[in-house]
């Protein structure tokens, strides 16, 4: 079941074509991954769906509506974002930022009522951030930061949430910390999370559905057996990988691979063609 769905969507960058007759569905109180190359559209995909950025034509429709139709507040109260390079929080504590969350539901001075309160305070326990409640944020790490954020999107109570390359520049503790909480926000409140990962085995073993995007198309959207796969990654990275099981999961892992010379260049110069041809 979707709640949230694409229909013929297309978003450009000026003339350069980024997305390309996209419709998908995101599962619902699911985990859902974005993988592909570097350009490929994940982002691109992710700001349109959350309103950031808007599309050429097609459709986003969350709860039978489109999103283009539906107010920023009634929006906010349905999904939250943690975009690859949070705004600058200079001079914030922790408390003050998860309060951000709560802007959709303030009125007149936009004063925080007991409920806010409560919700904010719950947002900080769930994300292991209480204790730093009245730390500035510059002062913490990475890792601290990143649940922060997350602790902020929580805050909106939304039964969704999307984001954009969560575990970028944290080592490797801190991304299975991060991805173990948001995994654990989906099976304990049904949160449903919509996220882009670099990292195949991450993807793999955090996902319930992934979606592989090559060039703003998709090669093969399902569960993780079928999108970690030998013939699905020669197409969407040009790489001749050996697939094997996580012993852990058992979800399937990227043991190694070898790069297929000569192939990516190829299409690149195909897709750079097809480009000038469309927007001569």
């Amino acid at each position: 079941m979707a709640r949230l769905n694409t229909e013929q969507l297309n978003i450009s960058y000026g003339e350069r074509p980024i997305v390309k007759n996209l419709s998908i569905e995101i599962p619902d109180k699911k985990i859902t991954t974005i993988i592909g190359s570097n350009g490929c559209g994940k982002s691109t995909l992710l700001k349109a769906m959350t309103r950031i950025i808007p599309q050429q034509s097609g459709s986003i429709v969350l709860d039978g509506e489109s999103i283009s139709k539906q107010s920023t507040k009634e929006l906010a109260k349905k999904m939250a974002i943690l975009p690859q390079n949070p705004e600058s929080t200079s001079g914030l504590t922790v408390g003050e930022l998860v309060s951000y969350g709560r802007f959709p539901y303030q009125k007149g001075f936009g004063r925080l009522s007991k409920r806010d309160i409560e919700v904010i305070n719950w947002a900080m326990d769930v994300t292991g951030t209480a204790f730093f409640k009245h730390h500035p944020i510059d002062a913490l790490s990475g890792g601290q930061r990143q649940r922060v954020w997350i602790a902020m999107a929580l805050a909106q109570e939304t039964p969704m949430i999307f984001l954009d390359e969560p575990t970028t520049y944290l080592d490797m503790a801190h991304q299975l910390e991060i991805l173990e909480l948001l995994q654990k926000l989906n099976r304990e409140q049904q949160t449903t999370i919509v996220m882009v990962l670099h990292d195949l085995n991450q993807a793999a073993r955090f996902a319930d559905y992934i979606i592989a995007l090559k060039f703003g198309e998709i090669m093969k959207a399902g569960s993780p057996d079928e999108v970690i796969t030998n013939e699905v990654l020669k197409k969407v990275f040009h790489i001749d990988a050996v697939i094997g099981k996580d012993p852990i999961t058992l979800k399937p892992m990227c043991m190694t691979y070898n790069l297929i010379k000569g192939e990516k260049q190829h299409e690149k110069n195909l897709y750079a063609a097809a480009i000038n041809r469309a927007t001569s």
